[in-house]
């Protein structure tokens, strides 16, 4: 075989595989089902010139210490980050000491003492084995990053939150596991976390399913993302710095060039 003829062979082989794994794709994608379009909201944080709310975010943190905290952690979020949403010092103080960590003592023996600001919000499980055995085998996802780890994650983990409904009578929905309209497969076995009057807000906001979950998820785009504002603001005065530039450089290189031009 020539090596002409061997580059076309090769070539051929691969060009055979390729269609072999684009129509897989395609048939898995298609067994898949279709994919789940999420009600999209108006989200404040949304958009080049969004910011939080600073009163859903906080109304959020309640939903999230009161109804999520005893399955997800936040392990990547210290409570002293709570005070970019507008907590002082004291209530930072306040909170975290409801909280207990395992340390070593000067004897070397594990003591329990109040967590301090700068500690990572306190996992609900010693470890990931105890964490999959109480949730019957499966691992209660971390929500540090959760609003970025899904795609369209805000509207995505509203929607979940808020897409209990029965089941429709053809599909049997096995012990221990719910019927959810967002999930991919529908079948989730996390319960419904949401109901009415849930949670008693402070300032008076009436607690309903979607309004908890709205605030909790503006609470945890936040902790996915905390710079967020400083990046918009940051990068709105380098696109501003650069129209700036542009127009300067414009005006001066019609100044540079006139004198030739007029030659």
């Amino acid at each position: 075989m020539t090596i002409a003829s061997s580059i076309f062979f090769n070539n051929n082989i691969l060009k055979v595989f390729l269609s072999l794994v684009i129509i897989s794709l395609s048939n898995l994608s298609f067994a898949a089902g279709e994919k789940i379009i999420y009600p999209q909201l108006n989200w404040t944080f949304s958009g080049i010139l969004g910011t939080f709310d600073r009163a859903s975010q906080q109304r959020g943190l309640q939903v999230y210490k009161e109804v999520c905290s005893g399955c997800h952690g936040m392990r990547l979020l210290a409570y002293r980050n709570l005070k970019s949403i507008g907590y002082n010092d004291d209530e930072i103080k306040a909170f975290a000491a409801e909280n207990s960590v395992n340390t070593i003592n000067d004897d070397g023996e594990v003591v329990e003492r109040p967590a301090r600001p700068s500690d990572k919000f306190v996992s609900p499980y010693p470890n990931d084995k105890a964490a999959r055995a109480a949730n019957g085998g499966a691992y209660p996802p971390d929500l540090s990053l959760i609003v970025k780890a899904r795609p369209d994650g805000a509207n995505y983990l509203h929607a979940l939150l808020t897409g209990y409904v029965d089941a429709p009578a053809e599909i049997n929905v096995p012990d221990g596991m719910y019927y959810n309209k967002y999930y991919s497969g529908n079948l989730i076995g996390m319960p419904q976390p949401l109901y009415d009057d849930g949670v008693e807000y402070a300032d008076g906001t009436k607690a309903t399913p979607d309004q908890m979950a709205k605030d909790v998820t503006a609470f945890l785009a936040w902790a996915s993302e905390p710079e967020m504002e400083d990046r918009k603001r940051l990068g709105i005065s380098v696109m501003l710095f650069l129209l700036l530039l542009t127009a300067l450089s414009y005006f001066a290189m019609k100044q540079i060039w006139a004198p030739i031009k007029n030659q």
